[in-house]
């Protein structure tokens, strides 16, 4: 492959607006994120509602001030815990708050799952109103107002310490209407409260869909350690914006190569995504792999047929 020289990546990153390739990476979300069978009974798919602040000293880049002398930029993304595969993302500045950014990841058709900031009692008022169903993490300071417990059968190995109905809040803003809320322990021992709207799943099917949390924080895990988002190609919006596109496709593409060549490998060629995206990134697959994708590439020539 020919040298490209860093000056005119940087150029060209300023020119090309970011929009493009935003509009690229949801094209591919939809033509990658392959539908899977449900692993547990839930009555909806979950989607994981977070976002990440990514940092740069100064004076990169200036119009994105975080925090004393450092800039920084925030994804949200709306991940399918199913698919291990973003569905929807908005981009802000680093200061921007997360609750408002969360009102355009509404979907009906599935379980929000969000943390903390997310938590705001009018939001999950009118997210029982609308019908959109939520796991969402109360804040500690949160007041459980006339609490009811629900019956329940009583589970030796359960996480679930009670299982009520509330109104949230204080005399000086308290929820409209009653919530359920679920406590129980997480896997470092630590109380956790959730609100949810879920009336007819048990308490322990309540705290997993909140344990799967997980995945998201894996994801921008990966993406942290592997993109090198950092490393500037320029500091305008466009520039950077479109350099975090490009990484969230990158991500797409290795998450669906791995999930369309691992089923049926054998097993000492076995690899997690992770230690696979990283070998593949360092063009050090196992034959095994490298055939495997090899035949893929060749059967998807087009995105047209993805």
């Amino acid at each position: 492959m020919p040298e490209v020289h860093y000056s005119r990546f940087s150029s060209k990153a300023a020119e090309v607006p970011f929009a493009v390739f935003k509009e690229l990476f949801h094209v591919l979300v939809q033509k990658c994120n392959r539908e899977v069978r449900r692993k547990l009974a839930f009555p909806k798919e979950l989607l994981l509602i977070d976002s990440t602040t990514l940092t740069v000293g100064k004076p990169r880049p200036p119009w994105a001030p975080y925090y004393g002398e450092r800039a920084g930029v925030k994804l949200h993304v709306a991940f399918k815990a199913e698919t291990e595969q973003p569905l929807q993302v908005e981009e802000t500045v680093g200061s921007k708050h997360d609750g408002p950014v969360s009102d355009s990841f509404t979907h009906a058709s599935f379980i929000l799952v969000m943390d903390r900031a997310y938590g705001k009692l009018e939001r999950l008022d009118r997210f029982k109103q609308e019908g959109q169903s939520f796991v969402v993490r109360l804040r500690d300071n949160v007041h459980l107002e006339k609490p009811k417990v629900l019956r329940r059968q009583s589970l030796a190995d359960s996480s679930v310490l009670r299982d009520i109905t509330c109104q949230l809040g204080t005399l000086q803003c308290r929820s409209e209407k009653r919530h359920r809320v679920v406590i129980f322990r997480d896997f470092e021992g630590r109380e956790i409260r959730v609100v949810t709207d879920l009336m007819h799943v048990t308490a322990e099917q309540i705290a997993q869909m909140y344990k799967a949390r997980w995945q998201i924080e894996v994801f921008f895990r990966w993406i942290k350690q592997h993109m090198n988002l950092t490393t500037l190609f320029g500091t305008t919006e466009n520039a950077v914006y479109g350099q975090l596109c490009s990484a969230l496709m990158v991500y797409v593409l290795l998450k669906w190569s791995f999930d369309a060549v691992s089923s049926g490998m054998p097993r000492h060629a076995k690899l997690t995504f992770v230690h696979f995206s990283r070998l593949f990134l360092l063009r050090k697959l196992p034959v095994e792999w490298k055939i495997r994708i090899d035949r893929l590439f060749q059967t998807y020539t087009s995105l047209r047929v993805i």
